[in-house]
């Protein structure tokens, strides 16, 4: 298969429409409708079922879209890592989303400048909830830090470092801002926001609240009583004073991991990797009471 190809049924696949997906391609549509079925005879399999009304995919298609946009991104990743390998000013691109990480960022920044003086600029990639992970895989970060459960490590080179429990993020006027510690079931019933990339709010709440693409949005809506959230105990030090947390005894812990592409040879991205390990031992990292 083509690059080309892969494009084409990615972007047809995406918006099960062939004059929808030509228009976003910059192609007439009769020769998008005669490079997808010169595909299925090649790959001898029905990636589309169409008819008169609708387009939707088949199995073998659902499979092509997964594999597809893996491709793709691949092939991207593969492109500005190399324009950038070759960029005189060399320097190592670091994604984490705005408002996480907490005292680890500014360590590691500066773990790594003492042990490498002369070392390449390191640029913080600052990102919305849940985009540090793309930007690791397509090529325009080459590191970053994720948290698990959450984000999807699977195909990265990944370190512990720092593992912690969860709160309950509420409006100090709450009902249950001034308990001691929570466990999930107390706040049934609760509005909570829906993440990018996630159809429906997390349990327990009653159903999809208003969509959350970044930390300052977030305690926003908090603030205004229209959502509640669990997040990281390490929150609590970049909290707004009109907001409380509640630790929560029974929530899934939330470890903080260094990700990077299994490829990298770069010294670089090893002595910041090394860096960050030796901040994760218990007397390096702490959570913020």
């Amino acid at each position: 298969m083509e690059t080309r190809e892969l494009a084409y049924f990615v972007a047809v696949a995406e918006e099960l429409h062939f004059g929808r997906a030509a228009a976003r391609l910059g192609i007439a549509q009769p020769p998008l409708s005669r490079a997808i079925r010169q595909l299925e005879r090649r790959l001898g399999v029905t990636l589309l079922e169409r008819t008169s009304r609708s387009v939707a995919l088949t199995a073998a298609g659902e499979v092509l879209l997964r594999e597809g946009r893996a491709a793709l991104d691949a092939v991207a990743a593969a492109d500005r890592r190399t324009r950038r390998a070759g960029h005189p000013a060399a320097k190592l691109v670091l994604a984490t989303k705005s408002g996480a990480a907490g005292d680890l960022l500014p360590a590691l920044l500066s773990a790594y400048t003492a042990t490498a003086p002369a070392a390449v600029t390191i640029e913080v990639l600052l990102c919305g909830i849940g985009e540090q992970e793309r930007l690791l895989r397509d090529g325009r970060a080459d590191v970053a830090l994720l948290h698990l459960p959450f984000d999807d490590v699977t195909g990265l080179d990944v370190e512990e470092l720092h593992t912690e429990g969860q709160v309950a993020v509420l409006p100090a006027g709450h009902r249950l801002a001034g308990h001691t510690h929570l466990l999930t079931a107390d706040l049934a019933g609760e509005p909570f926001p829906t993440w990018p990339g996630s159809p429906a709010s997390p349990a327990p709440g009653p159903g999809p609240g208003p969509l959350v693409r970044d930390s300052t949005q977030l305690y926003q809506l908090i603030a205004l009583g229209m959502v509640v959230a669990t997040l990281p105990s390490s929150c609590r030090s970049q909290l707004r004073p009109d907001l409380v947390a509640v630790p929560v005894l029974d929530a899934p812990t939330v470890t903080t991991v260094i990700a990077w592409p299994p490829h990298s040879r770069s010294p670089a991205l090893a002595t910041l990797i090394r860096c960050a390990m030796d901040l994760s031992t218990p007397a390096a990292l702490t959570t913020p009471a």
